[in-house]
């Protein structure tokens, strides 16, 4: 089978550590071409925009797009005006409005989208959700702290209106939605936003699924140890999910786990949604975080500087 020929719009942070390794290694990826403002990776050739790239390199079959979140339309647009599959980072978009226009736009052309949620790939969500099935959950505790200048060096558009600590936390959403069997429901929200700053720094939800409580505190101010963890209790026992959801134990007791990337299953993913000719565009965790811009008191805490 030929590899598909695929470009990168963005080549951040999160394209350089996770996608182009990522596309080097697949048996069905192959990256030649960038869409970017800055240095394109190593024997790529970059352009500007999606229509000069489609002038020199006609024959790319699909790209992921790595951009900040904001006006990802007008991109989208352009991509699949010039028959390209599309693969999109996390969060998907600026707004809801925005992002629910992708997949209907995506099937008017007769191509794929796939929004995707990396956290979802880890390799212990899959075993935790078969394990919860029929199980009775009495309460889950959701903490997920990490430090911001770590993961976002100087990044000022993670400070944007409906970002902040939400770029990791819809990461912690996107893993509750996928594992636990019923929808949960806000019940209360604080979000700590910097006297500088347009978002939060950190956030404390409080959720219901059916009876069982759900605490869920997000940190982007993580000095030392950083903890992505999720414990799920239940009246036939305790399930942790702990470093993103890679580790997985039942009881204290680790569940072995296969060894593989996140983003490696992304893109396996997006392979056999190109070969099915289907979308996936689940926007719940995103909607989740507009809950609770919609629903949260907000805070005022000290300054953040870099």
């Amino acid at each position: 089978m030929s590899k598909i020929r695929i470009a990168l719009a963005g080549i951040g942070k999160i394209a350089r550590d996770q996608h182009i390794p990522t596309i080097a290694k697949s048996d069905r990826f192959e990256l030649v071409a960038a869409v970017t403002r800055h240095q394109p990776p190593e024997g790529v050739p970059g352009f500007t925009s999606v229509a000069e790239m489609m002038e020199a390199v006609p024959d790319i079959q699909a790209i992921s797009i790595c951009t900040p979140p904001r006006g990802r339309l007008k991109l989208i647009r352009e991509a699949l005006a010039h028959g390209l599959d599309v693969m999109i980072e996390k969060p998907p978009a600026g707004t809801i409005a925005e992002a629910a226009r992708f997949q209907p736009l995506a099937e008017a052309a007769g191509k794929v989208l796939h929004a995707t949620w990396h956290s979802r790939e880890a390799a212990g969500v899959e075993p935790a959700r078969d394990w919860l099935k029929g199980k009775i959950i009495q309460k889950v505790i959701c903490n997920w702290k990490e430090d911001v200048r770590v993961w976002h060096p100087g990044q000022e558009w993670i400070w944007e209106p409906g970002i902040g600590v939400f770029d990791p936390g819809i990461n912690a959403l996107s893993v509750l939605t996928a594992i636990l069997p019923e929808p949960l429901d806000l019940q209360s929200a604080e979000l700590r936003v910097p006297e500088n700053r347009e978002a939060p720094i950190a956030a404390d939800l409080e959720y219901r699924m059916g009876d069982a409580p759900v605490d869920v505190a997000f940190d982007f101010d993580q000095k030392g140890p950083q903890s992505w963890d999720i414990i799920v209790q239940c009246a036939e026992g305790e399930l942790k999910l702990s470093m993103g959801a890679s580790k997985l134990a039942i009881d204290g007791e680790p569940v072995e786990l296969p060894e593989d990337p996140e983003y490696a299953r992304l893109y396996r993913h997006f392979a056999r949604l190109v070969d099915a000719r289907q979308c996936d565009a689940d926007l719940t965790p995103f909607r989740h975080v507009a809950d609770a811009f919609l629903f949260g008191s907000r805070k005022q805490v000290a300054a953040f500087n870099w």
